[in-house]
């Protein structure tokens, strides 16, 4: 009996220090259209999160918190793509004279750090 409950108790035990690995998937879109009289491009990036109504989406340097600037769309997906960020779709839509590119990016990551 007493072998018995040593060995539950000690399955119990290995089963408490077990972590989740379980990955999910997040989406982000990133939004490309050219500066006005410039040959530079703006960048909005959504990860799906809340905003103000006047919030400004754009990516920021984590350490300095200043605007990330980016010459060109390829750039940008560079950028995203080192981040760990792999592209699914990518699309345009032209308004007049004038194109937007949509970019949808997708990443795992740990079930504890998705919010």
């Amino acid at each position: 009996m007493k072998k018995l409950f040593l060995g539950v108790f000690v399955l119990v035990s290995f089963s408490s220090f077990a972590q989740d690995t379980t990955k999910v998937e997040q989406y982000c879109r990133l939004v490309a259209y050219n500066k006005l009289l410039s040959n530079k491009v703006n960048i909005d990036v959504d990860f799906g999160q809340e905003r103000k109504f006047f919030s400004d989406n754009r990516l920021r340097d984590e350490e300095s918190g200043k605007i990330k600037k980016f010459n060109t769309v390829t750039d940008a997906l560079n950028y995203l793509g080192s981040e760990g960020w792999s592209l699914v779709n990518a699309y345009p839509v032209t308004e007049g004279s004038s194109s937007v590119y949509y970019f949808y990016f997708k990443k795992l990551f740990r079930k504890e750090d998705v919010r």
